[in-house]
C-alpha cells in the first residue's frame, strides 16, 4: 500500500490521529512519504473528547508513537486539544463528538500552519455510510457520502484512502507491525454504524461478496449527481438572488424539481443547514398563495417574505445591537470556504465563481469596515453611484438586514452585505473571481 502523495503545496501537513488502526497507518505512510521530501512537516492532529475514560491512555499511546518516530528523525510532532462534550438528553452522541471534532481539528491545523488535513477513511467507511444514509431516507447529497477532497473553514480536507479496501489497511498495519489502540465504544451495538458492521455487514458480505466495493461506487456516483444539482442550484439562484433575498416568483416559474433544488441550496447557503423534506414541500405549496409568511427553522432563525422575496433572519437578528466587542480588520482568504469573523458576529462565505463575482483570486487580502455614513455604492454599470441608505431602500433590504462588514481590497470597496458586488469591481468574464456570503449568527 503506498503512502499518500504529499503533492500539496505546503511545508506543512496535518493528519487526524486518534491512535485507531486506519489513522496510525495513514500517519505512518504520511511521515514516510515526508521523510523523502526535505522541508515537510507532518503534524498529527489528536481530539480527546473526555467521553470515555481510556481516552488518557490513547493520547499516551499517541504522544509516545510520536516520540518514538521523532528519535528515528521523522518529520513528526503530536498536537492535541481536550474537549468538554456533554451532549444534552435527546442529542446523538455521535453527532456532537464529531462536530465537536472537526471543529479542533481545523482549530489546531490553523494554528500551527496545516492548509490541509489528511483523514483516514477508506472504502469500507464510504459503504457503511451510503448504506446508513439510504436507510435514513437521504437524498441525493446524502448518498454520496464522503468527498475524496473538499474545501472547508479555509483549509482542505483530504481522504486519500477513500477508494482503497479495509483488508490493505490491516495489511499495512501487519507489514510495518504498526501498534494502535482499540477503541471499545465500537462495540457498542446502541450505535447505527456499529449495528450495521456487526449484525449486518457479515451477512451481506456474504450473500454479496462485492458489496464494498459496489456500494462505494454507488456513493460516487451519487457524489457526480449531487455535484451537478449544486452546479444547476449555482445557475439558478445566479438570476433569483438580489440583494440577499430570494425572488418567489422566478423561483416558482422554474420547473418544481428544478424550483425545489434551487430553494434548498439557497436556505443551505443562508442558515447553514439543510431544509428537511417536510419544509421544503411545505413551502413550495404556501409560497404561491403567501405574500407576507413566516417559516421557522428547526435549527433556529426564520424564513420571512416581504415584498416578493424570501429572506433569511437568525434568531434574533431583528433585534441585534452593536456588539462592543473588538472586531476583525482584516481577512487572508486563502481558501474557499466559511470566515466566522471575531466580533462581527456572522460569518463569511467564499465561494469561487465563474460569473457574477467579485475580481479577485486566491490567496486575497481584504480589509473590513462598518459603515461610516460616506460610502457610494455602483448597483449596476450603467448606474451612478449612490449613498448605501439609498441603495438599501431601493433594494428593499430592511433595517435588520443591513449588518455585517463591508469588504474593501484597500480604498475599493467590493461588496456589502444585503446588496453585493460593486459594479465597480465587478468581475468579466474570464476573470479568476470570487462570490461573497453573509451569514448573521
Amino acid at each position: 500500500m503506498n503512502p499518500p502523495p504529499l503533492a500539496v503545496a505546503a511545508a506543512t501537513v496535518a493528519v487526524a490521529y486518534s491512535g485507531g488502526r486506519d489513522s496510525t497507518a495513514l500517519l505512518h505512510a504520511t511521515v514516510r512519504a515526508a521523510v523523502e521530501q526535505p522541508g515537510v512537516q507532518v503534524i498529527a492532529l489528536h481530539v480527546h473528547h473526555g467521553l470515555q475514560p481510556a481516552a488518557d491512555s490513547w493520547l499516551a499511546h499517541c504522544e509516545r508513537q510520536c516520540k518514538a518516530w521523532q528519535r528515528k528523525g521523522w518529520p513528526v510532532r503530536l498536537v492535541h486539544t481536550l474537549l468538554s462534550l456533554r451532549p444534552v438528553k435527546g442529542e446523538s452522541v455521535e453527532a456532537v463528538a464529531r462536530t465537536a471534532r472537526y471543529a479542533a481539528l481545523a482549530r489546531m491545523a490553523k494554528e500551527h500552519g496545516a492548509d490541509c488535513v489528511l483523514l483516514a477513511h477508506h472504502r469500507r467507511d464510504q459503504a457503511e455510510t451510503f448504506l446508513l444514509q439510504a436507510l435514513r431516507g437521504a437524498g441525493v447529497a446524502g448518498l454520496a457520502g464522503m468527498p475524496a477532497a473538499a474545501e472547508r473553514d479555509g483549509l482542505l480536507w483530504l481522504r486519500p484512502w477513500l477508494a482503497r479496501p479495509r483488508e490493505a489497511i490491516e495489511a499495512y498495519v501487519r507489514r510495518h507491525r504498526l501498534r494502535y489502540v482499540d477503541d471499545g465504544s465500537n462495540q457498542d451495538v446502541r450505535f447505527a454504524r456499529n449495528r450495521l458492521r456487526h449484525d449486518v455487514w457479515p451477512a451481506l458480505s456474504v450473500a454479496f461478496p462485492m458489496a464494498e466495493a459496489s456500494l462505494a461506487d454507488a456513493a460516487a456516483w451519487a457524489g457526480e449527481a449531487s455535484a451537478c444539482l449544486a452546479e444547476l442550484a449555482e445557475q439558478d439562484l445566479h438570476g433569483l438572488q438580489q440583494a440577499g433575498t430570494l425572488q418567489v416568483a422566478p423561483l416558482l416559474a422554474l420547473s418544481a424539481p428544478r424550483g425545489r433544488n434551487a430553494l434548498r441550496a439557497w436556505v443551505r447557503r443562508v442558515a447553514g443547514a439543510p431544509l428537511s423534506a417536510a419544509l421544503l414541500e411545505r413551502l413550495w405549496l404556501e409560497l404561491p398563495s403567501t405574500s407576507a409568511g413566516q417559516w421557522p427553522l428547526p435549527g433556529g432563525g426564520v424564513l420571512r417574505s416581504y415584498r416578493g422575496a424570501l429572506r433569511y433572519e437568525a434568531d434574533g437578528q431583528h433585534r441585534a445591537v452593536v456588539s462592543a466587542v473588538s472586531k476583525d480588520a482584516s481577512l487572508s482568504i486563502r481558501r474557499a470556504g466559511r470566515y466566522r469573523l471575531r466580533g462581527w458576529g456572522g460569518t463569511l462565505v467564499v465561494r469561487r465563481v465563474a460569473v457574477g463575482g467579485v475580481a479577485l483570486s486566491l490567496p486575497a487580502q481584504l480589509q473590513l469596515r462598518d459603515r461610516s455614513g460616506g460610502e457610494q455604492f455602483q448597483s449596476g454599470p450603467q448606474r451612478p453611484a449612490r449613498s448605501l441608505k439609498k441603495q438599501f431602500q431601493a433594494a428593499g433590504v430592511p433595517s435588520w438586514s443591513r449588518t455585517g462588514p463591508l469588504l474593501y481590497a484597500g480604498e475599493q470597496l467590493l461588496w456589502v452585505p444585503g446588496l453585493g458586488v460593486d459594479a465597480r469591481a465587478a468581475a468579466v468574464a474570464g476573470e479568476a473571481q470570487l462570490a461573497f456570503e453573509w451569514i448573521p449568527d
